[in-house]
Formats: structure tokens, C-alpha cells, sequence
């Protein structure tokens, strides 16, 4: 393919159009997202996580059958190598929770027996080992820093319930797996975000899929991309009261302090996803009982970030309080992001493969020119 002519630099490649995907479309102006042409409002209630994994890996939703036999092969992949617990025990217990399962990931490839092996099968069965295990393996590591022993994978339940029972040590209530589940269904795919884009680009030099997957743990890290839901939280602890709430925002504006889960690089009218984490949150805060107010603080910040400047709350604002309540801890906000977007990731690297394009793009140097080469004994 011929390179695109002339150049122009665009500045974090705004509006670029860098890959061409069937997996999801987000329509900024209007706040849409499809997952595969199905809207997300249309799966955001009613969908399993699993089935979203299905319909993103496989192209349609799966049927009863597909998707119990779906669900039986993640269940089966559950269960982590030895001498990948081992190696979990021996991370400090004050390791940040991402670099934790970023470096897990990247020793999965050691005991994987397709890590070399970037055909579309042997893709899918190293994506199926990894989404299974990647729950596995941030339970176990909070659990361990915690002092407290793993707790074992149970195959006879679905894939929220069992990580909310791996992380606790205790099976989760209805309302508390669909408040997970939703989260993981809207948070699996998103275009060519920084991390997918990151995965893509890794896969395009034929890097295999644990490769590519832990480069993208590298870019959700980042605050600016997944880090956001775990930023927003703690700002809200920070607040600590609705009472407190305009002069906090007041005052960032003055000393422009960033308010995290506001404002997107695509969405201009509002992130679609938003609704169902606010709805979701709110009922959680309501079971949660009487002294529990971080969606009703959420709504105040809102309001006042909105009487300085006109901003959206993004997918990580409402998810914040919704997993706070779930009992995720905070700084494991982003694992948990991770643990869904791995069936995007997988997708991309996928479609990445069949496109078979090395991504490399031009830069503009604006370097000094005519430099004269000096000697090393004339240099001063």
C-alpha cells in the first residue's frame, strides 16, 4: 500500500483514521456506540459479558447452546499456571495492581503452548486463555497483598460472579453480578482507543498475542485513558462531602487543577454508556443503605463543573462509584478494565493480522539542520 501523500502532522493523531475495524463504531456527535452494528443500549441490560465476547470475537451473539458451551471453555481456562501463582506471591505487597497484571500476562506466554503461533485459531484459544485468566489473576494478587490465600476459580458459575467470588472469598448477590457484568459488557470494546491502538500496532509487526495485550495494560494504565475511573474515585473520597463539593470545584478551576471523568476525545454530546452506569450506581448506592451518597456527590460535582464550562461525564465518572460499591477496591479500577477489554484486544490483534499492514507512520522532524560534526577532542 502506497504511503498517503501529502503528509500532515495532526498532533495525537486527532481524527486520523488509522484502521478500519467491524468490531464496534462510536458516532461522537450523536453519543452512539455499536458493538458489530447492535447498539449498545440494546446490550447493556439484557447481555451476559460472555456474550459480548462471543459476538466481538465470533460476529454474532451466540445461541443457548453456543453460549453454554462458550461459557464452559472460558470456565475450563480459569485456573493459573503454578509458577505463575508462584510468581504472584513473590510481588511486593505494595506493587501497583496494574504492573502487577501487566507483568503476569507477559509470563503467561512462558507456559502458553501456542504463544508463537499468531494463526486466527490458535489467536482465539490464547484470547480464551487470557480473558479467563485475567480475572484470576488481579483476584489473587489483591487477595495475596491482603495476606490472605487465593481463592480457587468456580467453573459452575458465570464469569462476573466468579471473579466478585474470587476477589472475596464469598458468592456475590444478584444485584452486585449484574452491577459487574454491566460493567463488563460496556467497557469490552471501543474503536481504536490508545490501548487497542497500542495492541494493534504490536500485532502489526506479527507480535503475538501476549505481546500485544501486554503492551496495551501499558497504555490503559495511563490516567488520561484507563486510569481515570480510579482518579475519579479517589477525588471523590477527597471531597468527602456534598457540602464540600463547590468549593472543591471552584477552586480546581482556579488553580486548573483537572477534574477527572470529564469530557472526551470523541464524544461531544455525551458518552452512551454513561446512562447505564449512573442508573446502576444509584442502585447499588440504595442497597447500600442509609450514609452511602458518592453517586448523589458525583451528581453535585457534575452540576458544578457545569456552571464553569459545558463537560460530559465519561464511561470512568459513574463507573467509579458503581465499582466502589460492588467492593472493588479503588486502585484495582483499572484491572478491572482491563479484565473486559481484553475481548477488544483480542478482536483487533485479530482483525490486525488479516489486514497483515505493518503500522508505521511518518514523522515531522523539527530538529536543528546542518549540524556540523565535531571531533570528540574539539569538543568542549
Amino acid at each position: 500500500m502506497p504511503d498517503a501523500s501529502p503528509s500532515t502532522f495532526v498532533k495525537g493523531l486527532a481524527g486520523v483514521v488509522a484502521a478500519q475495524t467491524a468490531l464496534s463504531s462510536v458516532d461522537g456527535t450523536n453519543g452512539v456506540l455499536t458493538y458489530r452494528g447492535i447498539d449498545i443500549h440494546d446490550l447493556a441490560e439484557t447481555t451476559q459479558f460472555e456474550e459480548a465476547v462471543h459476538l466481538l470475537w465470533h460476529g454474532k451473539l451466540p445461541n443457548a447452546a453456543e453460549l453454554t458451551a462458550f461459557k464452559k471453555e472460558l470456565a475450563a481456562e480459569r485456573k493459573l499456571p503454578r509458577q505463575i501463582l508462584e510468581l504472584i506471591r513473590s510481588f511486593p505487597k505494595k506493587a501497583v495492581p496494574m504492573e502487577a497484571l501487566r507483568t503476569a500476562v507477559s509470563a503467561l506466554a512462558f507456559s502458553d503452548p501456542e504463544t508463537e503461533d499468531i494463526s486466527p485459531e490458535a489467536t482465539l484459544r490464547k484470547g480464551l486463555r487470557l480473558t479467563a485468566k485475567m480475572p484470576t489473576i488481579v483476584a489473587a494478587f489483591h487477595r495475596l497483598r491482603k495476606g490472605k490465600e487465593p481463592v480457587a476459580p468456580k467453573a459452575s458459575i458465570d464469569h462476573a460472579a466468579n471473579f466478585l467470588y474470587m476477589l472475596t472469598g464469598e458468592m456475590p448477590d444478584e444485584l452486585t453480578v449484574r452491577a459487574m457484568n454491566l460493567y463488563l459488557v460496556l467497557l469490552a470494546d471501543h474503536s481504536l482507543n490508545a490501548s487497542t491502538f497500542t495492541a494493534r500496532v504490536v500485532s502489526s509487526t506479527n507480535g503475538d498475542l501476549h505481546s500485544a495485550v501486554t503492551a496495551a495494560i501499558g497504555a490503559l494504565k495511563g490516567n488520561l485513558h484507563g486510569g481515570a475511573a480510579e482518579a475519579t474515585m479517589n477525588m471523590l473520597l477527597e471531597i468527602g462531602a456534598i457540602e464540600k463539593v463547590d468549593s472543591f470545584v471552584d477552586n480546581a478551576f482556579d488553580t486548573k487543577r483537572k477534574i477527572m471523568g470529564f469530557g472526551h476525545r470523541i464524544y461531544k454530546t455525551g458518552d452512551p454508556r454513561v446512562r447505564h452506569l449512573q442508573a446502576m450506581a444509584r442502585k447499588m448506592e440504595n442497597a447500600a443503605g442509609k450514609g452511602h451518597n458518592y453517586v448523589d456527590m458525583a451528581l453535585a460535582v457534575e452540576s458544578a463543573v457545569n456552571r464553569h464550562r459545558e463537560l460530559y461525564p465519561n464511561v470512568d465518572y459513574f463507573s467509579a462509584p458503581m465499582l466502589y460499591y460492588i467492593g472493588v477496591p479503588v486502585d484495582l479500577d483499572t484491572c478491572v478494565f482491563a479484565v473486559s477489554r481484553i475481548a477488544g484486544w483480542t478482536a483487533h490483534v485479530l482483525e490486525q493480522y488479516a489486514d497483515a499492514a505493518l503500522i508505521r507512520p511518518a514523522a515531522e522532524y523539527v530538529g536543528p539542520t546542518g549540524v556540523k560534526f565535531v571531533p570528540l577532542n574539539e569538543r568542549n
